[in-house]
């Protein structure tokens, strides 16, 4: 054990320049650490945590390991804090049931152009109407999407719509994707729809810097779908303006299949492409004037533009994670240009992810802020690694000076198919665990879109946007849909091979913290220890996926759901929804889930769906799954599990356990796992604990004994 410890502390102490690199890794843990509580944490927890973590820090000597290890304890106790402090300062009320046929006025905060119409998110917010609640509990905002026939509709504008109400979606199971959590930080305390066309009571400015750039996002987007009406115009906005919502949903799906779905998301490849065609512009614009060049150092120029344009289009772009991450980058880099001084380093990264984590703490556990630092830590290490590798290539290019052009054109593919192949590993796992897919042949579809989109369409959008203040840019937004054609055909044509993509179960979350550790364990060192993390990527990569439950009830109570022997996903009551269904099949490496149907001698031994009624068995389990009151006590009087969609609670006594709609109002999605040795149940509220965003969770995970036990 003497000499282990002692090696470690040699490897540390080998590694020194390296620590300064785990300092956004320990602000994350403290931030993950309260995601992971089960209940809300006490505010003055965090701020005592780091007075502690301080006193270590002033005691140790400096430059010392126990310095570096007490800096990165007052880190996470820093995350820890700034995501309690965040948390409780979004506080904003929440539609506690949903409200039908509602007066609903409010000022547009945001605009949402939808392939099927548009989506408002509206803020000081007025309900009137029947159940409508008082001002003091009537949410910050509401999102509404507007039914056909929606007036022409700006940022700043107070619009008045008849619209139904409901609170913010939960998990479809538990352990599912958590709207609620989102919508909390986001203070949107309402989502509905409209009942008839809306009105605008009242057109107004936006107030303030976000707002005017709000308002200058939908403004573009708009005159870009105006340019570009058909699939290509919601690409078009996405790739400008970061507005994916009006990209067509099959586009999308293809682009997903085919690992093509970054280019969709504003990150790191579009504002590289941004900061690059601005530098190039406007350095080699000064060169070509002689007097010019010769008296201004059009480098650093160039360097503050495209810093400027990188910023513009970031905050055009609403500002998404991976935009966030990418401009900070850029930012440093060219503020490195500036200062003469080495840009690209994995110093830029760890910097610019402590910027995004103390601006939007709660951004760690989404999968855009997972996917996009994992691509770039990965492709640093990567080029690292490979630097005297490429410094020798670069070599013998020169010295072969009559093939110097096809060394150069060499290099340039193996440099796109590489970066390629890196990235795509690195995201491939957290894709797979938050998504349940993963693209097969993303190599091979973005060696031909990536090109596209970097040579031809951004520099074509790029003019677009210079064109639209003088109202010329259907010259350049026409152009830009041919590329945009070509992207979707390249798109579509690649999602169409065999396995070009794939369903997985979902990981267990020790997986993804396994994955985490591991990846930056392997690319934040430098010496050979640093391999150590391929094996606890690997032993993340082989956990059991979890057990999935056998009997599901959504939130709302209307959908009922089974998993049978072979694992595939039922639904098992009258009504359907495609959203919840999928996310059910989905979990278990299923397209989607189907309509249960039975066999013949199936249905003659009592099983199947009839008249409401729907019958299963699983070991000692009869389960009944009610949609119809009239089928209610045929099925208490035979079943030992009862799921209705209708109102049992004391109308059904004869079953171990009854689960009817008001269970699943109350505590959230429902799911129970049944075997021999009894049932276990769990609800998504149960599962989440009590935590702000959570209507209700005074219901934990219980046990009940199988009949006869």
């Amino acid at each position: 054990m003497s000499r282990a410890r002692t090696w470690i502390v040699d490897q540390l102490d080998a590694e020194r320049s390296r620590w300064m690199l785990w300092l956004p890794v320990a602000l994350g843990l403290g931030i993950a650490i309260y995601f992971e509580l089960p209940s809300e944490p006490a505010l003055w927890l965090g701020p005592v945590l780091g007075g502690v973590a301080l006193v270590f820090v002033l005691l140790t000597p400096a430059g010392t390991l126990p310095r570096a290890l007490a800096i990165g304890l007052l880190a996470a106790a820093v995350g820890f804090s700034l995501v309690a402090w965040r948390t409780a300062t979004l506080a904003a009320p929440t539609l506690s049931r949903p409200l039908f046929n509602l007066n609903v006025e409010g000022r547009i905060a945001d605009i949402q152009r939808l392939p099927e119409g548009v989506r408002v998110v509206l803020e000081a917010v007025r309900l009137k109407g029947n159940g409508a609640p008082p001002p003091e509990m009537t949410p910050e905002r509401v999102r509404v999407s507007l039914s056909k026939g929606a007036p022409q509709i700006h940022v700043g504008d107070r619009l008045l719509v008849l619209a139904n109400l409901s609170p913010p979606g939960g998990p479809a199971l538990p352990g599912a994707f958590d709207f609620q959590r989102v919508a909390w930080y986001l203070q949107i305390g309402g989502v509905g729809y409209a009942l008839a066309p809306a009105v605008v009571i009242e057109h107004g400015s936006p107030s303030g810097i976000v707002r005017a750039i709000d308002a200058l996002r939908a403004d573009v987007t708009e005159r870009i779908l105006e340019a570009l009406p058909g699939p290509e115009g919601g690409v078009a906005a996405a790739l400008l303006t970061g507005e994916q919502t009006a990209v067509d949903k099959d586009i999308t799906q293809a682009m997903r299949d085919s690992g093509l779905a970054h280019i969709l998301s504003v990150s790191g490849l579009h504002i590289v492409f941004v900061v690059g065609l601005v530098m190039g512009l406007v350095r080699y614009g000064i060169a070509l004037v002689p007097p010019l060049a010769l008296r201004v150092d059009a480098k650093k120029i160039a360097a503050v533009l495209a810093l400027l344009a990188a910023l513009f289009y970031t905050a055009l772009a609403g500002a998404p994670v991976p935009a966030q991450r990418s401009c900070a980058m850029a930012g440093f880099a060219l503020i490195a240009v500036l200062l003469d001084r080495t840009a690209l380093s994995m110093r830029l990264v760890a910097w610019s992810a402590v910027i995004v984590l103390i601006a939007a703490p709660e951004s760690l556990t989404g999968a855009s802020f997972q996917m996009s630092f994992a691509a770039v830590i990965a492709l640093i290490a990567a080029w690292e690694m490979a630097a005297p590798w490429r410094r020798r290539l670069h070599e013998r290019a020169e010295r072969s000076t009559s093939q110097r052009w096809l060394w150069r054109i060499a290099a340039a593919i193996a440099a796109s198919l590489a970066t390629t192949l890196i990235a795509s590993v690195a995201t491939g796992a957290f894709a797979a665990y938050h998504f349940n897919r993963v693209s097969l042949l993303g190599l091979v579809a973005n060696m031909l879109g990536v090109p596209l989109t970097g040579f031809w369409i951004m520099p074509w959008g790029l003019l677009a946007m210079l064109l639209m203040p003088l109202g010329l840019e259907r010259w350049a937004l026409v152009p830009m849909g041919w590329g945009v054609e070509g992207l979707d055909a390249i798109a579509i044509h690649v999602a169409g091979w065999p396995d070009a993509a794939t369903l997985v179960p979902s990981f267990p979350g020790a997986t993804l913290w396994l994955l985490t550790v591991g990846g930056l364990w392997l690319c934040l060192w430098r010496r050979p220890w640093r391999w150590a993390g391929l094996a606890m990527v690997a032993v993340g990569l082989m956990l059991r996926p979890p057990v999935e439950p056998d009997l599901l009830m959504s939130e709302d109570g209307r959908i009922l759901g089974l998993r049978d022997s072979g694992g595939v996903v039922h639904v098992a009551s009258q009504r359907i929804d495609r959203f919840v269904s999928e996310t059910w099949a989905r979990r278990s490496g299923q397209e989607g889930a189907r309509r249960w149907t039975v066999s013949a001698d199936q249905q003659a031994a009592g099983l199947g769906c009839s008249g409401g009624l729907c019958r299963w068995r699983k070991g000692p389990w009869r389960v009944a799954m009610v949609s119809d009151e009239r089928r209610l006590a045929e099925a208490c009087a035979t079943a030992d599990i009862v799921l209705s969609t209708v109102d049992a609670q004391g109308r059904c006594r004869g079953p171990r356990l009854v689960l009817d709609r008001r269970d699943a109002w109350r505590e959230g999605a429902q799911a129970l796992w049944l075997d021999e040795a009894g049932m276990r149940r769990d609800s998504s509220n149960a599962h989440r604990g009590d935590r702000p965003w959570v209507p209700n969770s005074s219901i934990r995970q219980t046990l009940i004994k199988p009949p006869g036990a």
